[in-house]
């Protein structure tokens, strides 16, 4: 499926934000030796975890836009969008419970990772493109 070129940007921007969030945090891990070593790459594979499920849930939010303007039942279509918008939330939710279940992933970096969605649609509505954004 080819995204738009706003599913695109956002995409881009997910992962430049889940670079910087793992930059960042490396740089704290070793700046404050209290921290664990391995504290950093537990916390990085959190941001890139949920980072990757942004980039899947921009991919169904693009798709579930699209089959409903295609829907002629306007009832059908507002149900089918309920259904992917409590789909995408359940997922983030199972996994925030994989992370904090699972000793070599970070809670907090996936906590982090989440916000790189948010991140990613502030910046694309911010910035001025030429075309559909």
């Amino acid at each position: 499926m080819k995204l738009s070129r706003a599913g695109q940007k956002m995409v881009m921007v997910v992962c430049i934000a889940a670079v910087a969030i793992c930059v960042i945090a490396a740089i704290v891990y070793l700046a404050v030796p209290q921290l664990p070593t391995l504290g950093s790459l537990s916390f990085a594979l959190g941001v890139v975890l949920t980072s990757a499920l942004n980039v899947v849930k921009i991919i169904m939010l693009e798709r579930s836009v699209r089959v409903t303007i295609d829907m002629d039942n306007p009832d059908r279509g507002k149900n089918y969008i309920r259904l992917q918008y409590l789909l995408r939330y359940f997922i983030t939710a199972a996994i925030l419970v994989v992370a904090g279940f699972t000793p070599f992933i970070s809670v907090w970096g996936a906590i982090a990772g989440i916000f790189t969605l948010q991140i990613s649609i502030l910046v694309v509505r911010t910035m001025k493109f030429d075309d559909e954004c």
